[in-house]
């Protein structure tokens, strides 16, 4: 039984019942995990219609599945969760973004530190954070260590250190230091955290004062560097909101099947640090966002007292007089879903909105409006490097000791287990794609999985044409594959064509990232640094043939799942199945066809109850007795 059909029968046996599903490469490592309402829809949907190209690359590892029903959608959440960080699978390690935070941290030691620390525990440790980014989170310990005098050494020394003479440290090494003073401290550290940055400000400011007064310069010195070292910090904050609350913000933006999502921290009403994520998503755009939230607070459990987020897209539009919604008060399943998952899985009493209009709707439109130019700065990145690529062509052609370099040619096969076999050719004129001039080949001579001589069918075709048609031929041809392709396209260009086109190869290394380029007749590799831009354009040659190839590779197996179910019923040819198809809209539509339905495209009762057999539909009694 071919992968397919088994694909085929698995998908035709899914439930529609809401759960997690697991996708499988074809050594059974699970490389992506999902949750959906309904399993039998959106699992088939992957193996169905047009999908982008980063979607492509998920569904072209996918060689089997298996699911998990749950009771409810809210449940499917929490499994999801859990699987991915069980399994960390290859396509959902960004969406979990890939990280985890900084916390500083006093221990819950007799005579406790300042810490900073990536992974809370339950140890009755005092956790402040997250922070957005490790060096936020030393600048902010770095102050404490200077106005709080935590233990600062690992293990208890015989004597007193420097950190003593120099006022950060209460020496409880040679001296008896009270718990009650380090929860004092710890206190004092929390209210300083949770945004109480003036009133130490002002108590610092006396205290200079004080020292001053009495001739202790040095004292003094060393708090205005404290006082300077808070406004250092402070001077990042954007936003002031009356009500000096703590919360977190979120927008998000999308762009060619990336997301990227921007956190905005305001503690005591104040944005003091931003954080953003970028990752292609798989799903619906919000749908996938809201995961991203969930599943950021069940790493970081260090809740504030707010939580703003963005509106559905038809919310927005539909908005009335109110300024939000709240989460307790929302109707729609993604928001009862956010407020059943954090009322299951925080600590704390956080309250969730949507803002629609005021100060705080344009916190979450600062969030959102930065998440867009993060991604567009990040497609500007690309198009910088394709003009790059323009000097990148010429130099190519130098290190290939070719007199010119304009266009090139690039094939790479796609096949699975030797079904749906497809070539595709993609071309390069002056560094830059000419998506004009691409070509796919469907594979007609060749059986089972044999690359080379699918090689040689296609550079076969391509230039069999190009020679009869008189239309330019490339200065170079790019192959996706080492040395024995290089040779097979070589046989028909030289020996069977007479054509002298220099070939070279891009092999690749073990983790299929191009690692050499072989050229010369036998090939030998180019040793181009990996650093130069002349690779950094075979890097983008190779990336986009492949792309290409097994996006062309997706349509023609997709195509033929689907209308395999036709195609194996017998008096329907494929005029017939392209009328059906047409005429009813798919094949769930043919299935609950009347039998005379089928007369509009000139197919008899008898062959009609045929097909609904095959397919599984239903007769009306009449019908049945008639077929009887």
């Amino acid at each position: 039984m071919s992968a397919d059909h088994e694909l085929k029968i698995k998908l035709s046996l899914l439930p529609e019942l809401p759960g997690c599903y697991l996708m499988k490469n074809e050594i059974g490592t699970i490389i992506y995990v999902g949750k959906a309402k309904n399993l039998r829809s959106r699992v088939r949907s992957y193996f169905s219609g047009a999908h982008d190209a980063k979607t492509e690359r998920l569904v072209q590892d996918i060689r089997d599945f298996e699911f998990i029903v749950v009771s409810s959608e809210m449940e499917s959440l929490i499994l999801e969760c859990n699987l991915i960080k069980k399994h960390f699978p290859k396509y959902n390690v960004l969406l979990k973004d890939d990280k985890t935070y900084p916390y500083i941290k006093i221990t819950n030691e007799v005579h406790p530190r300042l810490l900073i620390t990536r992974r809370v525990f339950h140890d009755h440790a005092h956790y402040f954070g997250p922070y957005p980014n490790s060096f936020a989170a030393f600048q902010m310990k770095k102050l404490l260590d200077r106005v709080y005098p935590f233990r600062k050494c690992n293990q208890m020394p015989d004597k007193v250190c420097l950190y003593y003479h120099i006022g950060q440290c209460l020496a409880p090494c040679v001296q008896t230091v009270v718990p009650e003073q380090y929860k004092e401290m710890a206190k004092e550290v929390g209210k300083f955290l949770r945004g109480g940055h003036d009133s130490l400000k002002k108590e610092l400011t006396q205290k200079m004062y004080d020292a001053a007064e009495a001739l202790q310069f040095e004292k003094a010195k060393e708090l205005r560097d404290q006082i300077v070292h808070i406004d250092s910090i402070m001077e990042k904050q954007k936003i002031t909101l009356t009500d000096l609350s703590d919360r977190d913000v979120f927008g998000f933006a999308v762009e060619k099947g990336w997301m990227c999502v921007q956190i905005l921290y305001t503690r005591q009403g104040k944005m003091i640090e931003r954080h953003a994520s970028s990752f292609p998503y798989y799903g619906e755009p919000y749908e996938d966002f809201v995961s991203y939230v969930l599943q950021y607070y069940s790493d970081n459990p260090a809740v504030p007292d707010e939580i703003l987020l963005p509106l559905m897209e038809h919310d927005a539009l539909n908005s009335d007089e109110t300024e939000s919604i709240d989460v307790e008060d929302a109707a729609s399943d993604e928001y009862t879903l956010i407020r059943e998952w954090f009322a299951h899985s925080t600590p704390g009493n956080v309250k969730i909105r949507f803002p629609k209009r005021g100060q705080k709707f344009k916190m979450v439109g600062m969030a959102a409006q930065n998440a867009t130019l993060s991604l567009r700065n990040q497609f500007l990145v690309i198009a910088r490097d394709e003009n790059k690529s323009l000097k990148a062509n010429a130099s190519l052609g130098e290190w290939l000791g070719l007199d010119s370099m304009r266009r090139i040619d690039a094939f790479d096969n796609s096949n699975l287990q030797g079904s749906s076999a497809v070539s595709a050719m993609v071309v390069f004129i002056d560094g830059k794609p000419a998506k004009s001039e691409y070509r796919k080949f469907k594979i007609r001579t060749v059986s089972g999985p044999d690359d080379y001589e699918s090689m040689r069918e296609v550079v076969r075709r391509r230039y069999e044409r190009a020679l009869k048609e008189n239309t330019e031929l490339p200065d170079l041809i790019v192959i996706d594959g080492g040395k024995g392709h290089i040779a097979a396209a070589q046989e028909v260009l030289e020996d069977e064509l007479g054509l002298m086109i220099p070939v070279c190869g891009l092999a690749k290394d073990d983790k299929h990232k191009t690692a050499q380029l072989l050229a010369g007749n036998p090939p030998q590799v180019v040793p181009i640094p990996r650093d130069r831009q002349e690779f950094y354009l075979l890097q983008r040659i190779q990336e986009e043939v492949h792309r290409f190839a097994i996006t062309f590779h997706r349509q023609t197996r997709s195509k033929s799942m689907i209308q395999s179910q036709l195609d194996d019923i017998p008096g329907i040819g494929d005029a017939r199945r392209k009328k059906l198809l047409a005429h009813f809209g798919s094949v769930k539509k043919i299935r609950e066809a009347s039998v005379e339905a089928f007369r509009a495209v000139g197919i008899g009762d008898q062959l009609a109850r045929t097909i609904l057999q095959a397919l599984g539909g239903k007769f009306s009694e009449k019908e049945e007795e008639h077929d009887l």
